[in-house]
């Protein structure tokens, strides 16, 4: 008996240590959420998209107080290293007093290549299996050229929640990467920051790699592309670089955008993209724009990038927000959210993705931490900026406004007494919409309806919650006036 308890106190023991180190993940990837994005302001897109954003978090020694920060090249860890250590290193203090050093190098696992294993178990048997595993790791490749980062393995297919505005784009990457022939090639994946084009470009990586063990996969972002073209040319190896650069099988560049009016590397680009497609090679681009927006191409590489497919990945609406932000929970399991936090924030935090998850991911370590229960008052109060960042100012002019359109009924009908089922019904409507998106209250929403009672606006509320529940035709009308109102 006495050996049972102490199995099971030390079976406790074991999960509680389990959940304080996913606890102190947590707290580490918002507070590193925090950091990155003031990094951002102050450096400028370029620079932190570059040589901040590849950082991978270690852990804290709680011994000495070190913090390590990982980088998948000795390049990019001595160049952030020399430049960025003082101020990553002040703004960890700031943030966490246990950490008293920042360390910045290459991690561990990335310099163990001959001990990697294929997805068969074995060790690589040559060269070529060597260089595969390598450019799917970021390590250092032949003639000095590197591939800028390695996948994520947290980005897979499997991970993307998916909706109405990004299943094209998630439909198109999984032909991309399946093992049969594409029908199309180029991919141009097309969205605004923080969408989900990047974790698209990952994913691919890492299915592609599963359905063929031995490809050779660069993934890059066009500001390394640059990076790297630099410096083959400085020194004298524009012959191993191009033979590299056209010895993959897949090649996946983010950011296009960033190579504008590099006359010699777009040039570079051009004849790369032709050789790869007279093999048979998947190539795969994302941006932010569209190609025909894309000012300063040469208009041959334009016709590149644009003859495949381009796929248009639009802002998550509030639904695929709200599926977003369900999925992230599953982690933090048996954590209580409320729902009616999780409707707030997919209703508030609209610019991206990104930004959604950071506004979680900082609620709930700021919950842990202070022993809080995770409520909709908590929310406003810890993510003040954000919300403010995000918020756009619907008015209640504005949404009975797009309710008549939507109707096709006269503006004055929303003060009217006229109980005709077609004016009533578009009426509740918009009192619902002005709860859901605004901050007034009962009274003052009654006020703007002509000057009805607060009661009236609750009934109103709570019958098209419930037809919400039960007709699908009111459900779709209110997520496309929803849509509307927040574009």
């Amino acid at each position: 008996m006495a050996q049972n308890n102490d199995n099971g106190s030390s079976t406790k023991r074991k999960i509680d240590e389990d959940l304080m180190e996913d606890a102190e993940a947590v707290n580490l990837a918002a507070d590193w959420a925090d950091i990155s994005q003031g990094l951002r302001k102050d450096l400028g897109h370029q620079l932190h998209s570059q040589w901040i954003k590849p950082i991978q978090l270690g852990s804290v020694c709680k011994e000495s107080g070190t913090l390590d920060l990982f980088l998948p090249t000795e390049f990019s860890a001595n160049w952030v290293n020399d430049r960025f250590h003082d101020r990553l290193q002040l703004a960890w203090k700031i943030v966490r007093s246990e950490v008293r050093k920042v360390r910045i190098s290459v991690h561990p696992g990335r310099r163990q290549l001959p001990e990697l294993m294929l997805d068969n178990g074995r060790r690589p048997a040559n060269d070529a299996d060597t260089s595969a595993i390598a450019v799917a790791a970021g390590t250092i490749g032949e003639a000095g050229f590197t591939s800028s980062v390695g996948l994520d393995p947290s980005l897979t297919f499997a991970a993307f929640v998916t909706g109405e505005t990004n299943i094209l784009g998630k439909n198109a990457a999984e032909r991309m990467a399946a093992t049969e022939q594409p029908q199309f090639s180029p991919l141009y994946l097309k969205a605004a920051t923080g969408q989900g084009k990047t974790h698209l470009l990952h994913a691919i990586g890492h299915a592609y790699l599963q359905a063929h063990p031995r490809a050779r996969i660069f993934y890059c972002s066009a500001e390394r592309f640059m990076v790297e073209f630099v410096q083959a040319l400085k020194a004298n190896q524009m012959i191993e670089f191009k033979a590299r650069l056209r010895s993959f099988d897949l090649l996946l560049v983010d950011d296009i955008q960033f190579i504008i009016g590099k006359a010699s590397a777009q040039e570079e680009l051009l004849y790369t993209i032709d050789a790869l497609l007279a093999e048979g090679k998947r190539l795969v681009f994302a941006a932010d724009r569209a190609p025909q927006a894309l000012d300063g191409v040469e208009p041959r590489l334009l016709s590149r990038l644009s003859m495949g497919l381009v796929a248009d990945i639009q802002p998550a609406d509030i639904e695929l927000r709200r599926k977003i932000l369900v999925s992230k929970l599953s982690r933090f399991a048996p954590l209580n959210v409320p729902d009616d936090v999780v409707d707030f924030l997919a209703r508030t935090i609209t610019r991206n993705v990104r930004e959604l998850v950071g506004g979680l991911n900082k609620l709930i370590a700021y919950a842990q931490l202070t022993g809080q229960e995770v409520s909709l008052n908590l929310a406003e109060e810890q993510l003040t900026d954000i919300l403010s960042a995000n918020r756009r100012r619907i008015t209640i002019d504005e949404i009975q406004r797009t309710v008549c359109q939507f109707y096709r009924i006269d503006r004055s009908e929303m003060s009217s007494k006229r109980r005709a089922r077609a004016v009533v019904r578009p009426r509740q409507v918009a009192m619902y919409l002005s709860k859901v998106l605004t901050p007034r209250s009962y009274p003052e929403i009654g006020r703007k309806f002509g000057g009805r009672d607060h009661s009236t606006v609750i009934h109103a509320v709570r019958l098209i919650e419930d037809l919400r529940k039960r007709d699908a035709d009111m459900d779709g009308d209110v997520r496309s006036l929803l849509r509307q109102l927040e574009s």
